[in-house]
């Protein structure tokens, strides 16, 4: 059954995201209120980083000041939607990867995380 399972089936939709310019402060805060672990940096719909609740702790409280592009993850792994979740899970346990963004020509539609994954698994 999994073995059939592309990024599109479990992928979360319904994203929260912030921008490049956000400051760094702004970023923390929604992380903490919408309770996820990182969030999707996009640019006009288009993917241009992720930032996560990790980054900023290691950043620093001094790091609250700066801007959201000073501390994100540029070069990213990305699926498309297409792309099989046995796939994405290799990545993720080999890379140590918490969350994989899903895109179509470059545009944000999705996210796969460790907890999307689990509940997938748990629905099967």
């Amino acid at each position: 059954m999994i073995n059939k399972l592309v990024a599109e089936d479990i992928m979360i939709k319904d994203l929260y995201v912030t921008s490049r310019n956000d400051v760094v402060a702004a970023a923390k805060l929604k992380m903490m209120r919408c309770n996820v672990g990182g969030l999707p940096v996009v640019d006009k719909g288009k993917l241009v980083g992720i930032i996560t609740h990790r980054d900023v702790l290691l950043a620093g409280g001094e790091a609250l000041g700066l801007k959201v592009d000073d501390l994100m993850s540029k070069d990213l792994m990305v699926a498309e939607r297409s792309t099989p979740i046995l796939e994405i899970t290799k990545i993720m346990a080999d890379k140590g990867y918490q969350r994989i963004p899903v895109v179509d020509n470059g545009i944000l539609v999705g996210l796969i995380t460790q907890s999307s994954l689990i509940r997938a698994l748990a629905g099967i």
